[in-house]
């Protein structure tokens, strides 16, 4: 399911036939994939071990499972109501509101939810990217947002961050999300979606401090906010989203409580049988620990042709450029995407895919897969001089999959 922008959501509640009654409509994507990955260059790893070499496994690529509703209630408002869950085919655990999950009321005003939420700055992310529900090891949040690895996500806003190993490394597990902080869900989230003026809609998200904790040099007090601007008509889409997140707490060995920003500017524009695709990405961290400031600029471009009424090519290719600290570039720790693919539906529902990714770290980088990461392990983070994540690793991998969704 594409990563799009909570409007479009509440849209297609409003849109089906359960804006009339309270009835329930239960939806899903069912995407399993065999993946053939390689990891190599990993100079970050214990000696001995710097060549992973080929590894098999079976991805579920962003499956889920979800509910979703609404009732009218009268004077224009309508009720509404969404809870979604990641679905893994190996997944051991329960089903719970993992994805965008939220209950709101919408009326001739706007949209207003609260839960855990997309805001606008993941979802520009997503929209622009060129595979199927923005899922995969092509997927370009593998660069977008990530600092050379600072801000890669903790899977959980409402308590500490980064990930339950501050200040030492930037490791992802193997075959987990290995995300930013603005690509990642919000949790205790509420939010704003205007309507729809020829094509404008403004969506502004308020993330609560719920895990404040009691104060200490390293008390965690999570806040933020994400709004965008959309502009959406016909075969066009353009946005810009702005996401400013105060953690709260030090990291990578800071003496300040961090604050962390991301801008995006981009947009597609489908001709039909083609479409094309761009993103700008600017990331910024003050007080990191290494630096006063930290920046880093994020260039994406990408496109799809139609081959045949049922098959589609896609590629895009994306450039982290080098960390700036204090304003002096850090060489070597940028890092470049290239991913190449084929989707071929059987019908409206079930699609075949094959996929080729390239990511290319530079010597001091450790970017992983932002979606079935690797698992690649990074070294410790130190000052630029020292280097900043000295792994280099280079990974590839080959999907070959069926997505269905129901």
């Amino acid at each position: 399911m594409q990563k799009n922008l909570i409007a479009l959501a509440v849209a297609g509640l409003v849109s089906t036939g359960a804006f009339a009654q309270a009835n329930v409509t239960v939806y899903g994507v069912a995407d399993g994939s065999f993946d053939v990955v390689r990891v190599s260059n990993t100079a970050g790893n214990a000696a001995g071990d710097n060549d992973l070499g080929n590894t098999t496994r079976v991805s579920t690529n962003s499956s889920l499972i979800g509910f979703k509703g609404a009732e009218a209630l009268g004077n224009g408002l309508t009720a509404v109501f969404q809870y979604e869950s990641s679905v893994g085919f190996d997944n051991t655990g329960g089903i719970g509101a993992t994805r965008d999950s939220f209950v709101g009321v919408a009326g001739g005003f706007g949209t207003v939810v609260l839960g855990n939420l997309t805001g606008p700055t993941r979802a520009l992310g997503g929209a622009v990217d060129v595979n199927a529900g923005a899922t995969g090891i092509g997927a370009n949040a593998a660069l977008l947002g990530k600092l050379g690895g600072y801000l890669v996500n903790t899977t959980d806003l409402a308590g500490s961050y980064p990930g339950a190993a501050p200040n030492t490394t930037t490791n992802c597990g193997r075959s987990s999300t290995c995300t930013s902080i603005f690509d990642t869900r919000w949790k205790n989230a509420i939010a704003y979606v205007s309507p729809s003026f020829a094509g404008l809609s403004v969506t502004a998200a308020y993330v609560a401090n719920e895990n404040k904790a009691f104060q200490g040099a390293s008390a965690a007090n999570t806040t933020g906010y994400d709004v965008g601007l959309k502009y959406a008509n016909g075969p066009a889409m353009a946005a810009v989203t702005y996401n400013a997140v105060s953690l709260g707490q030090t990291f990578a060995g800071g003496s300040k409580q961090a604050d962390v920003s991301d801008f995006r500017v981009g947009g597609s524009y489908d001709f039909g049988i083609a479409s094309v695709r761009a993103l700008f990405d600017h990331a910024r961290a003050d007080h990191a620990g290494i630096g006063g400031k930290i920046t880093q600029n994020v260039f994406g471009l990408g496109g799809t042709f139609n081959v045949t009424p049922a098959g589609k090519l896609l590629a895009q290719v994306y450039l982290a450029r080098d960390l700036k600290v204090d304003g002096s570039d850090a060489k070597d720790s940028g890092a470049k995407l290239f991913e190449v693919g084929y989707e071929h539906s059987l019908s409206k529902r079930t699609m075949l895919k094959a996929v080729y990714a390239h990511l290319n770290n530079d010597n001091k980088a450790s970017y992983d897969f932002g979606i079935n990461a690797v698992g690649i392990n990074a070294a410790s983070m130190g000052a630029p001089a020292a280097g900043l994540n000295t792994t280099g690793a280079t990974i590839q991998g080959i999907q070959l999959g069926l997505r269905h969704s129901f």
